[in-house]
Order: C-alpha cells, then sequence, then structure tokens
C-alpha cells in the first residue's frame, strides 16, 4: 500500500474519530441545559400556582365582604320598606276609622234630618191649609171691591200699570234730560280745557305773505341791463321764470308779481345771480334760471327733512318729504302753507295727548293734511282728497289717509284722529292774525250770512257779530215757538255748514222775546 495513501486514512480516521468525540460533548452539554431548563420551569410554576392560590384566596376574601355587604343593605332596604308598610297600614287604619266616624255623624244627621222632614211636612200642610184660607178670603174681598168699584181686577191692574208707566216715563225723560245736561257741560268743558290749552302751549306766526316781492337795485342803471335791447331780456326772465317783472318809476327796485311764491323764489334769486355777475343776455338767463331751479329743488328737500326731524316724525317717503318742503312757499289766505302745517301738527299732537291717544300719529297726520295744495299735477280732485291719494300712494297709516281725506268732511270719518285734524286746522286757520281776507269778501261773507237766516218765516232780524263768528236771529214770538226756535237754530246752522265756506265755526242764536206793554193814564 502507499504510505502517502496509509498516511491519508490514518488521518481521515483521526477526522472522524475527533468529530464524533465532538458531538459527544456538545450533546452531554445540551442535556445538561435541558436538565436546568426543566428545573426552572417547575420552580417557574410552583410560584405561580402560588401566586395563583393567594390571589384566589384575595378573591374569595373580597366577594365576601361584598355579599356581606350587599347582604346588609338589602336588610336595610327591606326594613325601610317593612316600615314604610307598616306606617302605611296606620295611615291607612286611622282613615278607616275617621270614616267610621263621619258615616256615624251621617246616619245620625240623615236620622234627624228625617226627623226635621216629618215635622216640615206637617208645617206644609198647616200652610196649605192656611194659605187656601187667605184665597178664599182674597177671592171674596175681591168680588166685594169689584161689586163697590165696578171695575174687573183685570181693569184696575191695567188703570194702575199705565199710571205707573206714565209716572216712570216723565221721571225718566227729566232724568234723562238732567243727564244730558250734565254730560253735555262736562264735556264742553273739558273740550274747552283741552282746546286752550292745546292753543296755549303752540305759539304761530302772523300771516305776512303776499302776492308780490321787491327786488332792490344798486342804482336805476341795473334796470337797462335787465331790460335788454327791445325788451328781449326781461321776456327771457319771465318766459323761463313764470313771473311778471314790472320795472316803473320805483327808483332802485323791480317788482316781482306772481300768485306762486316758488317762482317768485326762483325769479329773485335768478335776478340776484345775474346782476351779480353782469352777464345779462337770454341764453345765460336760461342757464341761471335752470340752475336755480335745481338750487331750490335741494332747498326744498332740506327745509322738508328739517322740518321732520324738528316735529319727531320717522319713516316719511321722501316724495312726501319733497311735498312738505314745497309748502313753504305756498300760502292759503295769506297764512305760510308749511307754518300752518305745523302749528296744526303741534297742535293735534298736544290734543291727541291730552285725550290719551297716540301723540306722532296726530301729529303726522296734521302735518300731511294740507299736502294737496301742492300737487305736481294740476287735478280735478279736491286737495283733501288729492291729498288722502297721495297719502295712500306713498304708504302711510290708513288713520293718516282718512284724517287727511276728511278734514273737510269730504270723506267719511272712520278713526279718532280724524275729527282732532279737522279741529286744530280750524283752530289754526280761525285764530285771530292767522289768515288775511280781503275787505270786500269779508263784508260780503257777514251780509251772506244774515241774508240766510233772514230767508227763514218768523224771523225778525238777524246780525253777524264777533267777526262772523256768531249769528244772532230775532224771531217774532207770535210766530215762532219755543219748540220752533230750537229746530230753527239747527237748520240755520246746517244751511251755513253746507252752503257756505268759513273759517273756524259760526254759533247760531236764535232769541224768542214776548213782550207785553201796558200804560197806566
Amino acid at each position: 500500500m502507499d504510505p502517502n495513501a496509509l498516511t491519508y486514512i490514518i488521518g481521515g480516521v483521526g477526522l472522524l474519530a475527533g468529530i464524533i468525540a465532538g458531538k459527544f460533548i456538545f450533546a452531554k452539554n445540551t442535556q445538561k441545559q435541558i436538565d436546568e431548563a426543566e428545573q426552572q420551569a417547575k420552580k417557574l410554576l410552583a410560584d405561580a400556582q402560588t401566586q395563583a392560590e393567594t390571589v384566589k384566596q384575595q378573591k374569595q376574601l373580597e366577594s365576601k365582604e361584598r355579599f356581606l355587604q350587599l347582604k346588609s343593605e338589602h336588610e336595610k332596604e327591606v326594613g325601610e320598606r317593612n316600615r314604610k308598610l307598616v306606617d302605611s297600614e296606620n295611615r291607612v287604619r286611622q282613615k278607616e276609622q275617621t270614616i267610621n266616624q263621619k258615616v256615624d255623624q251621617l246616619d245620625k244627621q240623615v236620622k234627624e234630618n228625617e226627623a226635621i222632614k216629618e215635622n216640615l211636612n206637617r208645617q206644609i200642610e198647616v200652610v196649605n191649609l192656611k194659605r187656601n184660607e187667605l184665597e178664599k178670603h182674597q177671592e171674596e174681598h175681591i168680588r166685594r171691591l169689584e161689586k163697590i168699584a165696578g171695575l174687573t181686577a183685570d181693569e184696575a191692574k191695567k188703570q194702575l200699570v199705565e199710571s205707573l208707566k206714565q209716572e216712570a216715563t216723565t221721571q225718566a225723560l227729566a232724568l234723562q234730560q238732567e243727564i244730558i245736561d250734565d254730560a253735555k257741560q262736562k264735556a264742553n268743558k273739558e273740550a274747552r280745557k283741552i282746546i286752550i290749552q292745546s292753543i296755549q302751549r303752540t305759539a304761530a306766526e302772523q300771516a305776512i305773505e303776499n302776492s308780490i316781492t321787491v327786488f332792490n337795485l344798486e342804482s336805476d342803471e341795473i334796470k337797462g341791463q335787465i331790460i335788454g335791447r327791445e325788451g328781449r331780456n326781461i321776456r327771457a326772465i319771465e318766459a323761463a321764470t313764470g313771473v311778471d317783472l314790472i320795472v316803473d318809476d320805483t327808483p332802485e327796485a323791480i317788482i316781482l308779481s306772481s300768485f306762486d311764491p316758488l317762482r317768485r323764489e326762483i325769479a329773485r334769486l335768478s335776478l340776484t345771480r345775474l346782476v351779480t355777475d353782469g352777464r345779462i343776455h337770454p341764453a345765460r338767463i336760461e342757464e341761471i334760471v335752470e340752475k336755480t331751479r335745481r338750487q331750490i329743488e335741494e332747498q326744498v328737500m332740506e327745509i322738508g327733512e328739517r322740518t321732520v326731524i324738528e316735529l319727531g316724525i320717522h319713516g316719511l317717503h321722501k316724495e312726501l318729504v319733497r311735498i312738505v318742503g314745497k309748502m313753504r312757499f305756498r300760502s292759503s289766505y295769506g297764512q305760510n302753507l308749511l307754518m300752518h302745517s305745523r302749528e296744526v301738527a303741534n297742535l293735534c299732537g298736544i290734543m291727541a295727548a291730552e285725550l290719551g291717544l297716540n301723540p306722532k300719529l296726530a301729529k303726522r297726520a296734521g302735518l300731511l293734511h294740507d299736502i294737496g295744495k301742492v300737487p305736481d299735477e294740476e287735478s280735478e280732485l279736491s286737495h283733501a282728497l288729492l291729498g288722502a291719494k297721495l297719502a295712500e300712494k306713498y304708504g302711510e297709516n290708513p288713520a293718516v289717509v282718512n284724517a287727511i281725506g276728511a278734514h273737510h268732511d269730504e270723506m267719511e270719518m272712520q278713526y279718532v284722529i280724524s275729527p282732532i285734524v279737522q279741529a286744530c286746522d280750524a283752530i289754526s286757520g280761525a285764530r285771530p292774525g292767522a289768515r288775511r281776507e280781503i275787505m270786500q269778501q269779508y263784508l260780503q261773507r257777514i251780509k251772506d250770512l244774515e241774508n240766510l237766516a233772514l230767508a227763514y218765516q218768523g224771523v225778525e232780524k238777524a246780525y253777524a257779530i264777533q267777526a262772523g263768528r256768531e249769528l244772532r236771529v230775532i224771531v217774532e214770538a207770535d210766530k215762532v215757538t219755543d219748540a220752533d226756535s230750537d229746530k230753527l237754530s239747527f237748520e240755520i246752522a246746517q244751511k251755513i255748514q253746507t252752503e257756505m265756506t268759513f273759517p273756524g265755526q259760526i254759533k247760531v242764536t236764535v232769541i224768542r222775546e214776548k213782550r207785553s206793554v201796558n200804560v197806566a193814564r
């Protein structure tokens, strides 16, 4: 055998022996570790069993304590319920005793009532017997009375009822008249008090408006510039403003004539600007007049807004505010329309407050009552109806609309503030100095008043006194009775109200006098 091969074999055997010896040693060590692990596992298991037993004992103790606690609470609750049941039984037992006592008392009262009832029945029988006897006596008495008086009982009863009825009617009429007179006296007194207080608490201006405006000039040389070549400037001014310019011999003055104060104001301001500027010709005139008209429109809005703010009126439509401002440039009988409307508004507010009504609503109606006098377009309606239509158009309260339309009796009054507005309008127009009338118109109204009264039969004389505020009518005593006097006074007042136009009110007094004259000689 080859020595090298033998060497290789011996080396391989040695290597194999080493591997087997290593595996034997590793297996021995592994068995030792396994034994140690089993011992640790047994130790851990024993510890776990010990802890489990401890926890089990603790839980058992806790369960016993909880059970004992619940048992105690349950026994306590059961005892409380038993106590309540015992209390309830005691109360029921007491109620039963009380009810039994009341039943005994009721039985006793029933027995007593039966005895009383028997006694009453006996008394009723006695009363019935006596009543029958009385009826027989009464019938006998009535027969005797009928025989003596010659009247049956029904006839006598009718006569008695009739006499009592007449007496009661007379007393009722007298009492009614007394109540009416007392009510009239108190009502007139209270009404006068309210009206006087309202008038005294309102200050107003005198009538100062007219139909002309005097435009003052620095020198007469400016008159020629205003007239222009062949009068073209003055014609242009009149055409643009609608105002008549009167240029006469009055030194340093030109008269602006128009019944429309708004037009006169536009003409006055336009002339002031033209004279100040110095350029006066038709084109410039039209430009200045248009600019002035726009300025007046803005001024009208400012006047309207300032008026409603001063009066404490809120929520008024802008168009109504503009109409209120336009009233500043209108007048009626010489009385400025805006001043008149402000005065009426203040009077309405005071009077409504005195009567316990809404003063703001009354003041609103008083301010707007004459808006129909300044329409933007001509209308065939009266100013009261036109004003009501405008107020309704711009969403005013129905009470305000009715007060505007009814303040001259052209619409039926449906709200309480309507007569207040009518009365305050009359107060504002009738007070001294409020309006200016032409003397001829005043004399004609006085004469018409007297002639209206003289047209009635039995009227001897008629006199209009107190500036036409009172009409005294003297009648012939032989032709007119006292009852006719009341009727005549009413008829004359109604005729004046329907046929004549007058500020305020007119008192009609009918005087009937009977004189018997004899002469001793």
